[in-house]
């Protein structure tokens, strides 16, 4: 149960589970840029996370390198697997980060950079989701290597679960812009997530029907008894979730939906881990098969003790020095 595989397994999944719930609502701030009313409002959507967007991706960068130092056999079935959509996620990132810095310093261009900050997140969000997806429906592994076509990952469902990250990051975006901004940008983010929502929830629900039929292992971990004791436990917390979100936006409140949404997007990481579980690449790989020697895994966890206390104390020093409503006369510099 505890063992150096499993250990890891579980320092994988918190790192990205950190980085969804952080550099989801950025990303989020992104998509909901072509609906801001006046470049004033864009200036203080940027400035809500330009102190943090940076920090936000060191987890995508302990994610993406522990599961190469820790799972090699893992990696190199997903990398060719999901190439694709993974270097579209990367080079979307790039122009989005590019963006924070050009579009305060150009006049002529700024709207370009204003739709290379729209796209970026948008994209990246929605190759973040593809990628699930098609790790969710599963990936062909022969003799230890990727055993299949180029354009396996592109289905039906990695498309709808693009659209529901999309969607879902969306929800984050605006409930991070009513916990940050006042006024009418406000105003109009808290009547966007309202149907933003809806929808995540509505989505959520479809992927959740569907991910069962994606392969016969997910069917029993869910509906087969005794484990559907436990299951169940997963769309109750989801629905409890949905309850504070709609209720906070009800009633006012700045904090309280931006808490809900991550409350939802944790819970729904729960509930594919327990599809996962033990697999590391469904519907084989297993976690013991994928980790490299415990050698390894031991040496690495030192380093991984010692680092991620850091990162994360650092982390929250960043949030708690820019905690409060963005100033709306201040710049990103």
């Amino acid at each position: 149960m505890f063992d150096l595989p499993t250990i890891w397994a579980a320092i994988i999944a918190f790192a990205v589970l950190t980085y969804v719930i952080l550099d989801g609502f950025d990303l989020g701030v992104g998509i909901l840029f072509p609906f801001a009313r006046t470049d004033r409002d864009r200036d203080i959507m940027m400035n809500s996370v330009a102190p943090v967007w940076d920090g936000n991706e060191t987890w995508l960068v302990m994610g993406g390198g522990g599961l190469f130092a820790v799972f090699p056999m893992a990696y190199a079935v997903i990398m060719p697997a999901l190439y694709m959509p993974i270097v579209l996620m990367l080079l979307a990132l790039v122009f989005r980060g590019v963006a924070f810095e050009y579009r305060w310093r150009v006049v002529r261009w700024r709207g370009l950079w204003d739709w290379a900050f729209i796209g970026g997140s948008t994209v990246a969000a929605f190759c973040q989701g593809v990628a699930l997806g098609a790790l969710v429906q599963g990936i062909e592994v022969e003799g230890r290597a990727y055993a299949g076509g180029t354009w396996d990952w592109l289905t039906p469902f990695s498309l709808l679960t693009g659209a529901a990250l999309v969607v879902g990051y969306a929800l984050l975006g605006a409930t991070w812009l009513v916990m940050k901004t006042e006024t009418d940008l406000q105003g109009l983010m808290r009547r966007f997530a309202w149907p933003l929502a809806a929808g995540t929830l509505g989505l959520i629900g479809l992927v959740s029907l569907l991910t069962p039929f994606q392969d016969p292992v997910y069917f029993d971990r869910w509906f087969a008894f005794p484990a559907v004791l436990y299951s169940v436990g997963v769309p109750t917390l989801l629905l409890l979730d949905a309850l504070v979100l709609f209720r906070g936006l009800r009633d006012g409140h700045d904090y309280t939906p931006f808490l809900a949404s991550l409350g939802i997007f944790v819970v729904s990481f729960i509930g594919i881990g327990i599809s996962f579980y033990p697999m590391m690449v469904p519907p084989a790989l297993t976690i013991a098969e994928a980790a490299a020697p415990d050698s390894s895994l031991a040496f690495a966890l030192v380093g991984t003790v010692i680092l991620v206390p850091m990162i994360l104390a650092y982390t929250a020093y960043a949030y708690w020095v820019f905690r409060g409503k963005v100033d709306p006369d201040a710049g990103y510099h």
